[in-house]
């Protein structure tokens, strides 16, 4: 199936095909900043839904019209997996972004030490502790560890793979987190990271820290959600939080999955399930569904697909300030050239260590250096990017995962409602956990 949807992508043809995707991005973010944020009550708190969270709806909307819309308009299957290949390369555009917002907010960063730290434990407990024992309730069986014990990303689908096999029900329950976080998780958690910023129980730094689940999209989604609601200057420190959390859940967090998460959901199966298990059709739900049918391999773009993919992502970001927030200065242009210069030298160096720190990190350390005391124009670096907004620059990367997710719906419509929920509770999970411990720190 992969490689089909690769061939189709070759060739001249691809090259209008991939310009109708960028048009529809660009159509999408324009409507999405024209509407802006939109605030609805809900009991004590609100529910804030932002540009980034209509361009995810619009996208996978259009995604889903595209069988009755022209060939000419459609954003076919093939289309949809070229716009999952175009995210991996648009965010580091974001994760640039952030290590410049992150290098002149490194005092910051270090204050916050040891709830940095130990915050980790909650992204990787929280998942098993509010989703393993509803997932038993539910009467689903073994399914629940892989469901359970992390977010269900890349890492963990590897290592469930390598441990059980993907065929297996562990194998089953990690690919339905994955669907549930790819198709949903990043709307999932913006709703849920406003909802309760709006409640103003916790501290704002202590949310943003747990907005770092190690996941691109779903940590933008989750930390633009808490920055709307603060001060600018508070903004600013919730995504240097959030980032940094994320950079070390992404370096970390394979290490902590594997050794600790993992056994724990485990050995809590083998001691509640005995207790609390039931017996249900939901053991038979997840039975079904089998990694063929769901595309896991993103296909690596070359250097002409990345070059195009950050380009197109600067391009969309001046948009959304444009529409969004007014803004067009010529310091907006020299500041999104200067994020593309990281972004550019972050996967150089990436390539150079044989791909054996993920570009992500790469990319993190190189736009701190920008911005941070050891770089002599770091003043007018942040001068410059600041002159973009954060938000602005979220939007894009949100249009292209929307414009990706039509194409694993069959597979996940087969999921099952269960362990659809419990894949819900294991996000909300890994936010809480970690916001939880990083507040008693405060």
């Amino acid at each position: 199936m992969h490689h089909a949807h690769s061939a189709s992508l070759s060739g001249q043809p691809a090259v209008s095909a991939t310009a109708r995707l960028y048009l529809w991005a660009g159509l999408i973010l324009i409507l999405a900043e024209w509407i802006g944020a939109i605030s609805l009550p809900l009991g004590p708190g609100k529910v804030v839904l932002l540009p980034m969270v209509w361009a995810l709806l619009f996208g996978a909307l259009i995604g889903l019209a595209s069988p009755r819309l022209p060939r000419s308009l459609a954003v076919t299957p093939a289309l949809q997996v070229r716009s999952a290949s175009i995210l991996q390369p648009a965010l580091l555009v974001f994760v640039a972004k952030l290590g410049l917002v992150v290098g002149g907010s490194l005092p910051v960063v270090f204050a916050s030490g040891w709830a940095l730290a130990f915050q980790e434990f909650g992204h990787f407990v929280g998942t098993v502790l509010l989703g393993l024992p509803v997932a038993l309730l539910l009467g689903i069986k073994r399914e629940a560890v892989g469901a359970t014990f992390s977010v269900g990303r890349e890492p963990s689908l590897a290592i469930i793979g390598e441990r059980y096999g993907m065929d297996s029900p562990e194998g089953r329950g990690v690919l339905a987190e994955y669907l549930t976080g790819t198709l949903f998780g990043a709307l999932f958690i913006a709703i849920v990271a406003g909802f309760v910023t709006s409640l103003g129980i916790f501290d704002p730094r202590s949310l943003a820290m747990g907005s770092g689940i190690g996941s691109g999209s779903m940590m933008a989604a989750a930390a633009g959600a808490i920055a709307a609601q603060q001060s600018a200057e508070v903004a600013k420190e919730v995504m240097a939080l959030a980032a940094a959390s994320n950079l070390i859940t992404t370096t970390l967090g394979t290490y902590f999955t594997l050794f600790i998460s993992l056994p724990l959901a485990v050995w809590g199966y083998r001691v509640l399930e005995p207790l609390i298990g039931r017996t249900t059709r939901a053991s038979q739900a997840s039975a079904s569904i089998s990694a063929t049918e769901v595309d896991l391999e993103t296909r690596e773009l070359g250097w002409a697909g990345k070059a195009c993919a950050w380009v197109a992502a600067a391009v969309l970001a001046l948009l959304a300030n444009w529409v969004g927030y007014k803004t067009l200065s010529p310091a907006a242009f020299e500041g999104m050239a200067i994020m593309v210069l990281a972004v550019f030298i972050g996967e150089l160096l990436c390539v150079a260590l044989r791909r054996k720190i993920p570009a992500v990190c790469t990319v993190s350390v190189v736009a701190m250096f920008m911005t941070s005391p050891l770089c002599p124009w770091a003043a007018q670096v942040t001068a410059l990017t600041n002159s973009v907004n954060l938000l602005a620059v979220i939007t894009p990367m949100l249009t292209f995962a929307g414009l990706s997710v039509a194409k694993d719906l069959p597979a996940f419509r087969r999921l099952g409602w269960r362990i659809v929920l419990v894949s819900f509770l294991a996000n909300l999970g890994t936010f809480m956990g970690a916001v939880l411990i990083a507040e008693a720190f405060h």
